[in-house]
């Protein structure tokens, strides 16, 4: 029986949890995309809204935990990202903005990093 070594178990699991990462960015990325087509506010709007909201609160929460291992200046600029990204929703939800293109393109460069 072949047992897996301590560090071949954790490059596994950062692998998993950036590709994991990149599906949830794939997708309100896809969400924001359709939202933006549709020219208005609409549900695939408040959906798309929401779904995003979801991913970069969770990963606010994930970012600020003490045992995440990324540089502290990295994860800093990264909330400050998250944040505008929600200000961004929030805007859009407010019917103050159609900055959908904004968020794309900044969740696009973050996706593309996880690499």
């Amino acid at each position: 029986m072949y047992q897996f070594s301590y560090s071949e178990i954790m490059e596994d699991s950062v692998a998993d949890a950036k590709e994991r990462e990149r599906q949830v960015l794939d997708r309100s990325i896809e969400l924001l995309s359709i939202a933006r087509d549709k020219e208005k506010y609409s549900r695939e709007a408040i959906d798309a809204l929401f779904y995003t909201r979801r991913v970069w609160v969770s990963f606010i929460e994930d970012l600020k935990h003490p045992d995440n291992q990324l540089e502290i200046q990295l994860r800093a600029n990264l909330i400050s990202i998250a944040i505008w990204i929600l200000k961004e929703c929030d805007r859009i939800r407010r019917r103050q903005s159609t900055n959908y293109q904004g968020i794309i393109d900044v969740t696009t460069i973050i996706r593309d990093g996880l690499k």
